[in-house]
């Protein structure tokens, strides 16, 4: 069992991966954006703390994170315009890792952009703003002491999981659930040993404990 520390836990990823880590054990402190919200975190069994990730400071974060043994940042401004982008997407994991580094807990997981996404379409300046803070926040995470795992998820659509996903150092560009984004993160926290990895995610055909074991045997 680990004390897990989610970071956009009432999202799009972080609502499915919450009852997920609930029920493998763990004990989950979910921060949430608005008081509404602490009342269904905790009937699904998690810790509400209140808190809005445009706002905290390392200095706020540090308390919050002290005593657990994981933090996983699931959290992002969802296009909601380009200082949310640059406050949660980019400076958030900056200041969660200071936190980290002051709390003294070592074990982070961001979940962060599939670096093909929307390469196809006409160039976007808010969705290249987003990239490059994206990329900016993910080299910080590689150059921390942390033991880190950054998961890049292709181009997320709604559906629950369906249990089969593909998962490795590079993949071709791809869709994937967010229900299976949730599922790898919820594997990975039981697979410690998997750590300093860049993983890349999309729909597939294998079950996750199966994908995410093969990128254990070459760790």
């Amino acid at each position: 069992m680990a004390h897990i520390f989610l970071i956009g836990a009432t999202g799009g990823i972080g609502a499915r991966l919450l009852p997920m880590l609930i029920a493998a054990g763990h004990e989950v402190t979910a921060l949430h954006r608005t008081p509404e919200q602490a009342a269904k975190l905790t009937a699904q069994g998690a810790s509400p703390v209140l808190g809005d990730m445009m706002e905290l400071t390392a200095q706020d974060l540090t308390p919050m994170i002290e005593g657990h043994d994981i933090v996983i940042f699931s959290a992002g401004a969802a296009g909601s315009g380009l200082d949310r982008t640059s406050r949660i997407d980019g400076e958030g994991p900056r200041e969660v890792m200071a936190a980290m580094g002051r709390a003294g807990v070592d074990r982070f997981y961001l979940v962060s952009a599939f670096p093909e996404a929307g390469r196809w379409k006409e160039p976007n300046p808010n969705f290249e703003h987003y990239m490059r803070v994206k990329k900016e926040a993910d080299a910080a995470v590689v150059r921390s002491a942390l033991s880190w795992v950054i998961l890049r998820p292709g181009t997320l659509v709604t559906e629950d999981e369906d249990g089969r996903i593909a998962a490795g150092l590079a993949l071709p560009y791809g869709t994937v659930k967010r229900g299976n984004v949730a599922r790898a993160l919820a594997t990975l926290v039981d697979m410690p040993d998997i750590r300093h990895e860049l993983i890349e995610l999309t729909d597939g055909e294998s079950p996750p404990l199966e994908a995410l074991q093969a990128l254990r045997r070459s760790a």
